[in-house]
């Protein structure tokens, strides 16, 4: 049985705006996270790439700080979407978020043979600033935790 593909919110941001080394999907040396509803939960799955190493067997922890940065800001965008009524791919452009504040905890080495998961859970804590607290899991092992305080982009943010 295949599984139903849900869209990520990152590929729904403008142009201008999809060229984050984490999440932007017209960064071709970046690393493409993708972000998506999971019921009331968010998630973003990533396998790390040979570079992505510390030592050999074990996911360079900047990895996985850059997954929960990318997740965070990518789950408030898709908070904000659907608090204003609006839901990935359906043609109207969601709101971008920057980081105000990253928090990280690294529980334990993370293997780096595996597929990693960030789960998220939103919490609002004023119209334009939403923190996402994610969980990064190797398997069943929850090898780090995150809080991310996203911020929506101020207009003058521009690429130009």
């Amino acid at each position: 049985m295949m599984k139903e593909k849900v869209p990520a919110i990152q590929e729904d941001y403008a142009d201008d705006y999809a060229w984050c080394y984490g999440c932007g999907r017209l960064n071709k040396e970046g690393l493409h996270f993708k972000t998506s509803w999971n019921e009331d939960q968010t998630i973003t799955v990533y396998t790390p790439r040979e570079e992505h190493i510390a030592i050999p067997g074990f996911v360079y922890g900047g990895l996985i700080a850059s997954l929960i940065d990318c997740h965070g800001t990518g789950s408030a965008s898709l908070a904000l979407h659907r608090k204003n009524g609006h839901e990935p791919g359906d043609g109207i452009e969601p709101p971008r978020f920057v980081t105000a504040s990253l928090h990280v905890d690294f529980l334990k080495p993370t293997p780096h043979d595996t597929e990693l998961k960030a789960v998220g859970t939103i919490e609002e804590i004023h119209p334009k600033k939403w923190k996402i607290h994610t969980e990064v899991f190797a398997g069943d092992q929850c090898c780090a935790k995150g809080e991310v305080t996203a911020a929506v982009m101020p207009k003058t943010f521009t690429a130009k």
